[in-house]
């Protein structure tokens, strides 16, 4: 049933309101038929931040990711939010095309009338909590299948785990900007459109391959130039492995049109040590410190503050 503007101001001087404190145009709210199965679960209200509001607005996407046994998240493309659901005691309207009072402020009325048609409501709506990044299972996952080389039994297995950029980003519970840096993080190489994690063997028989180059051309550590590291060793083991190798391991630079890269005594040292530790229960703390220091490259120096945290992690390692 459609008001008159009689009866708005009739229902204006029942309560005592002022007219002239009013803005003039009115909204005649009246619920369609299709209200009530709107509110019964057909949409959800979700309240953003400013920030999230324009971003969608540049045609921007928010993504909610979870597997049914995970809580929900929503993700843009470098944050991630927890999604919590938070109850009101004002019922929410879902009116499309209502104008809010600051766009009514803008234009020129008068004392027009305007009947409204209410689509839905609601009494609760989604509100985004900043969060980490649920980034655990990330290792987890590239860890079920590691790369021991192109020559692996493994790699001949089409039965083995392997994850796209896409397939990540479906399981993981982070933005893609934060997957994308915590592979760097891990040391994760994309191998022929997967993401894989290097075997820990592997990945120190090719240190060593480029740590022994380096010796035999008398190169120092701080300039090793990739392109006759490439020449090189590519007959060893393939070109991308060896690159992947000298990033994980040193700080890529140019100079003078040449990429070089610097190697990390600290990086290469404490690898060094992690291939010691593995397979052992019980060492002498001297005795491993001067196994450890013969076995870097000449230069190198061994610092116990190098293992920080490694030994804790191998709890099965005893020191005497």
């Amino acid at each position: 049933m459609s008001r008159t503007r009689d009866e708005v101001d009739a229902t204006l001087q029942i309560a005592k309101l002022n007219p002239a404190e009013l803005l003039p145009a009115v909204h005649c709210l009246s619920f369609r038929p299709e209200a009530s199965a709107a509110a019964a679960g057909d949409f959800c209200l979700l309240e953003l931040e400013p920030a999230l509001c324009q971003q969608l607005e540049a045609g921007s996407s928010l993504v909610i990711r979870g597997d049914k046994d995970e809580p929900a998240v929503l993700c843009s493309k470098d944050k991630t939010y927890d999604l919590k659901i938070a109850d009101t005691s004002n019922m929410l309207l879902v009116i499309p095309g209502c104008k809010t009072p600051d766009q009514l402020k803008m234009e020129e009325t008068h004392c027009n009338l305007t009947h409204t048609e209410i689509f839905g409501f609601s009494n609760n709506y989604w509100e985004l909590r900043r969060c980490r990044p649920k980034l655990k299972k990330l290792k987890r996952l590239l860890m079920e299948n590691t790369y021991e080389g192109p020559d692996s039994q493994k790699e001949k297995d089409s039965n083995c785990s392997k994850y796209t950029t896409e397939d990540l980003l479906d399981q993981i519970q982070a933005s893609e900007e934060e997957i994308m840096a915590q592979l760097q993080v891990l040391n994760a190489c994309e191998i022929g459109g997967y993401w894989r994690i290097l075997e820990f063997d592997y990945e120190m028989k090719l240190l060593t391959h480029v740590t022994q180059l380096v010796d035999s051309e008398s190169w120092s550590f701080s300039k090793v130039p990739l392109s006759i590291s490439l020449q090189e060793l590519g007959p060893l083991e393939p070109e991308e492995m060896i690159e992947h190798c000298l990033k994980c391991y040193g700080r890529k630079y140019i100079e003078e049109g040449e990429v070089y890269f610097e190697l990390s005594a600290d990086k290469i040292c404490r690898a060094t040590a992690q291939m010691l530790l593995q397979n052992a229960v019980k060492f002498n703390l001297a005795e491993f410190q001067e196994v450890w220091q013969q076995s870097v490259p000449e230069g190198m120096i061994t610092r116990l503050d190098q293992l920080k945290g490694e030994v804790d992690r191998r709890r099965h390692c005893s020191v005497y």
